[in-house]
This record gives structure tokens, sequence and C-alpha cells, in this order.
């Protein structure tokens, strides 16, 4: 990855250059190994050493209740709502919720600065981890970005400014890492606004897809992967178009479009952020999960500005989780996906949304999903580090599916089984 060297985009904004990244198997380039000391990853790291019960204790106070509904699949928290801002946001990915709460830290002195994930004015598409020190300047810093942001390694320039107190807005493997460095930092405050991850690819992976999706791939200003199984592509001239996922080229993306990291990760939720800010549970809005009082500090400083409801929940994810392994296990041996046949598919789309999971069953789907690509794609590609990787909540997750531990595959120390 290119050395980001441009160090001030904009007042307020600065994006400090970064050292190159060290070689790591089963790296998300959070930025660790960018910064003074690259050791540190091997005590940060969540694929290196997962601490998520050791760290959920220490953020929370408590780890996740398996009798608590919904804890066992997104982690501790306080509540969950669905959420909207009564005045959107232009250029935010949903109504802007992320971005304007890093606005109301700045404006309300309750931070020094705010690290989180700009475009690079190069490329709309590829992520810039940025300093942040002006409220007008997280304008910057709305909108999705894919590839990989070192946004870790701003740490070094904040402490070294002088910065006690922050907040970051990141992606669960940055916090991982950065809740299992905090106690190091010598910060005054930290508040954590965590975002949910599913997958993700480099940038120029990134184009190729969107030219799979649009024979017009540069006019595109707007990707959205919906919880009513379609993606929006919205273009310049205002143009919008919604694409059912039974109709997206994945058969035609490279084995390895999506990295083996991202298929191994056991955190979709982001569960150490002190508010989780996403979509998958919100059935069309936002989905907050306020997970500690430092949580409710944080949505408490948008007041009348957030509307919120109650969460919604319909549909069964059995089957549609039962069909999700089957490919991946057969993906991961080798074989090629099987395509539905072109007359199915209008009848397939049509059918999703009205029948599939919608909201928190949605949300709940989309984790188990995620938990049995992580053991399948370890068990076949690293299958060394699936002892020391699952945790023991993803076993319990992965148990109706008939996807159990094998002999040498214990939960990773200091995880539990529910």
């Amino acid at each position: 990855m290119a050395t980001l060297a441009l160090p001030v985009l904009a007042p307020g904004l600065e994006a400090p250059p970064l050292a190159p990244a060290r070689r790591r198997d089963l790296c998300t380039d959070c930025g660790v190994s960018r910064s003074a000391d690259p050791a540190r990853c091997g005590r940060a790291c969540q694929f290196i050493n997962p601490r998520y019960e050791e760290l959920e204790r220490q953020v929370h106070g408590r780890a996740r209740d398996a009798a608590r509904p919904d804890e066992l699949h997104f982690g501790p928290f306080l509540e969950m709502v669905r959420a909207r801002l009564a005045a959107p946001r232009p250029g935010a990915q949903w109504t802007g919720i992320a971005t304007r709460l890093g606005e109301r830290l700045l404006e309300t002195g309750a931070v020094d600065a705010v690290l989180a994930t700009a475009a690079d004015p190069r490329d709309r598409w590829a992520p810039r981890p940025v300093l942040v020190t002006d409220p007008a300047a997280m304008a910057a810093c709305r909108g999705m970005k894919m590839g990989y942001s070192p946004l870790l390694a701003l740490l070094d320039t904040a402490v070294a400014r002088g910065y006690r107190r922050l907040a970051v807005i990141g992606i669960p493997c940055q916090v991982h890492a950065l809740r299992a460095l905090q106690r190091e930092l010598g910060l005054e405050r930290l508040d954590v606004i965590g975002t949910p991850c599913s997958d993700n690819t480099t940038t120029a992976r990134f184009h190729e897809f969107l030219a799979l999706l649009t024979p017009r791939p540069g006019e595109v200003t707007y990707l959205e992967f919906r919880a009513d199984y379609h993606v929006e592509l919205r273009f310049a001239d205002g143009t919008v178009r919604e694409v059912p996922f039974i109709r997206l080229p994945i058969a035609q993306l490279p084995p390895d479009f999506i990295p083996l990291t991202c298929r191994a990760c056991f955190d979709y939720a982001n569960a150490l952020a002190d508010l989780t800010v996403g979509y998958m549970g919100g059935d069309g809005e936002q989905w907050l999960l306020v997970r500690n009082a430092r949580g409710r500090e944080l949505l408490a400083l948008l007041g009348d500005e957030l509307g919120t409801t109650a969460l919604t929940t319909r549909g069964r994810r059995r089957g549609a989780v039962r069909a999700f392994l089957a490919a991946v296990e057969r993906a991961a041996g080798g074989m090629p996906l099987r395509r539905a046949p072109g007359w199915a598919r209008p009848l397939i789309a049509w059918a999703m949304p009205r029948f599939g999971p919608r909201g928190l069953e949605f949300a709940r789907t989309r984790v188990e999903m995620k938990v049995l690509e992580g053991i399948v794609n370890l068990r076949a590609h690293r299958p060394h580090r699936v002892r020391g990787m699952v945790p023991g909540q993803a076993w319990t997750l992965a148990a109706p599916y008939g996807v159990r531990p094998r002999a040498g595959e214990r939960p990773a120390t200091g995880a539990r089984e529910a």
C-alpha cells in the first residue's frame, strides 16, 4: 500500500505520512504495524492474539451473556434501537449518525481530536486515515470507502501532539487492537464509535466489482448493500439502480476477492465499541447498539436531532444460513459455486425481501453466516489457527448447523462456551 504523503487536506483535517506496513499473516492493516512499536501487533491483533472476552470485561464491565437475548450474536449491550437523523447529512452513507457524533464531540470540547477515515482525494473509494480537530472537517469522513485504512497508525501522532482526549470511529479489527492497547496510551478519555464490518477488499478489487455491476463504474457515487436484499447504486447524474443480491456477479469474482482475513473474522458487530452504528438490524434505518454508559453519553449528544423507534424482526434464518454454509463449504473446497438458473432468479429476487429474514433476524442471519464462514475457511486454509482464533460463542452459534469443535479445536484461551 502506498504511503499517504499529503499531510493536510483541509483546515482541521490532517493525514500524516505513514510508515510502510509490516508483513503479517491474516492482516487488515489496522495501522499498528506502521506505528513506532510494530511489535505491539502480537498483543493487540485479533488475528494473532484474540482477547474477546477479556476485553469485553475491560470495556463493558462484563462479557456477553448467553442468557440475555441477542448478546451471544451481537456482544454486550444495554439497548438496541432503530434510528435516523432528523436532518440527514449530504454525502452520508445513511443519515450520518457516526460522523455527526464526531462533530458533536468536537463541538462540545469533549475530545481534542477524532481519528476517522476520509476518502483519498485521488480516488473517492480509497480510504485515508485522518486526524480531525475541526467539527466542520468531519463532513469529509462521510460515506463508504472500500479498502484497508491503517487508522491506528495515527495514535502516535495524536499522542505526540499532546492530545489526551480522543474519539475513534473504526471497524472491529481496528477497535480490538485499540482496546488491547488502550491502557498503554495514557489517555484521559477515549470514545469509541464502532461500525459493523462483514467483508472488505482492496480498493483496486472493488473497482473491478463496480465494473461488473455497471458499464458506468466511474460515475458511481454511492453503493450500499441494503437489508432488503438489494444493492443500491447512485450515479453522478442522479439516477439510481437497484440490483437484487441474487443477480450480483459473485461467481465472476476471484476466490480471494474477499481476503481470508476478513473471511475469518468473528466480530461482525464491533462488540468492543461504546456505541455501534450499523444498519443490518435496522430494517431500512440505522441500527444502534448502546453498549455501556459511555455509549449512552454519546447518544445523548444528539438530543432531538435523532429519532428512534423499536426494532423489528421477522422471517426465519435457519434455511438461509444452511444454504450459505453449503455454498461456503463448496467454495472452501475449491469447487465452483452453483448459480441459480436464469429462469429462477427473478422469482428468487421477488421472494427474498418478502419472505427472507428482516430486521434483527437479518442481523442474526449475517452473524451466523460469518461465524460459519470463519470456521470453514480457517479449517480449509489455516487449520492450525482454528484453536486460537475461534471464540467460544462462535462454536455455540455454529452448533445448530452441525459445526462443532473437532479434536484440538477447543475455544481460544480466555473465551468461554456459552
